[in-house]
């Protein structure tokens, strides 16, 4: 499949999931080449905590601790649906130069994971709900001070001939201009 062809078609993949379980070799051999992405001065901001299909139950459960009783299930429920999570968190640095370069760098490791995952049939949606930011989310899931998370990855193999179908894109025509 061409590049071209694999980002137009990528889909963000929100439910859906099939039962089967993500393996943790196959996170990793897609890691290990998203890894190229470009990051200035090969810092390499980056760490990841994956969630396997066997671990989702007692995660779910540490998370529903972040968030009040009367909204469990709801949580429950969407935390239920993909069958692994990848978490994707980011080392601070505190100049403001190289935490754009290492926040725009931990994304496009994201997107290259993402497509990498695409071509496998393992479907990916980049979550940024607001727990992310919540510092009992971040105990829960050892993050440090002086760290963040980047996003939540909900990740489960999928029947593409199901994947949403693609959004219309405004051409780049449209948001292009010459320096003169």
């Amino acid at each position: 499949m061409s590049i071209a062809k694999t980002i137009r078609e990528r889909r963000s993949i929100k439910k859906g999931y099939k039962p089967d379980p993500v393996p943790e070799e196959l996170v990793l051999e897609l890691l290990n080449d998203a890894v190229y992405a470009p990051n200035h001065g090969l810092r390499e901001p980056w760490r990841f905590l994956f969630v396997s299909t066997e671990s989702k139950q007692s995660f779910i459960e540490a998370m529903l601790r972040v968030y009040p009783a009367d909204q469990h299930e709801k949580r429950r429920a969407l935390f239920s649906e993909p069958s692994a999570f990848l978490i994707v968190i980011m080392k601070e640095d505190p100049r403001q130069k190289q935490w754009e370069e290492d926040f725009a760098a931990t994304s496009t490791l994201i997107q290259n994971f993402q497509l990498l995952a695409w071509e496998r049939d393992l479907g990916v949606v980049w979550k940024t709900n607001p727990h992310i930011w919540d510092p009992a989310t971040h105990k829960i899931l050892g993050v440090q001070p002086g760290e963040k998370i980047v996003g939540f990855l909900h990740l489960g193999f999928f029947d593409k001939a199901e994947a949403p179908k693609a959004a219309p894109r405004t051409p780049a025509e449209q948001k292009f201009s010459r320096f003169q």
